[in-house]
């Protein structure tokens, strides 16, 4: 789904992106020419990029949700302990206060780090174990621009978005 500038907003379901588009709230600006969605008396093309014809008038800004992408897209996908580059399918979680000392799972108290550093640190806080973070974890107000929190590319994603989800993602 994208905005009125043409801007990636949301993922949404086909069914959603059929109601949207019945209500004349969107247009339909890709569609898979090979899938049809029927009617009792229509047919129209599945719809894989929709527009909203203008902008939401009270946009709120929604929370950014925890999750491990959003943790590595905060952290830059570096290592807070060495600074190395971590690929998303190698990063681990660590989290500053241990759990087993009562840290908690969120925000405040997660980082990436890459494995040696993590096993490192092992079940210590970064004081004992002798390691400082780079930066203090604390929640993101919003992540990179071109990273929208629930649009992530991925090989298995649809020919028509990309044009849509600008140059950071491949074609």
């Amino acid at each position: 789904m994208l905005s009125a500038a043409f801007e990636p907003v949301d993922r949404v379901g086909w069914q959603r992106a059929m109601t949207l588009f019945v209500s004349g709230r969107v247009e339909v600006v890709e569609s898979y020419a090979e899938r049809v969605v029927r009617t009792i008396d229509r047919a129209f093309q599945l719809p894989a990029v929709v527009r909203f014809h203008t902008g939401t008038r009270h946009q709120t800004r929604r929370l950014v949700r925890f999750s491990r992408e959003n943790v590595w897209l905060r952290d830059s996908g570096c290592c807070q302990y060495c600074a190395e580059p971590v690929p998303l399918a190698r990063i681990t979680y660590d989290h500053v206060v241990p759990r087993s000392r009562g840290g908690r799972t969120g925000w405040d108290n997660v980082v990436i780090a890459c494995r040696p550093c993590n096993q490192r640190k092992a079940d210590r806080t970064p004081e004992e174990a002798g390691m400082w973070l780079s930066r203090a974890p604390v929640r993101p107000r919003n992540l990179p621009r071109w990273r929208h929190p629930d649009i992530r590319w991925r090989e298995d994603m649809p020919a028509p978005w990309a044009p849509y989800l600008g140059a950071a993602f491949p074609t």
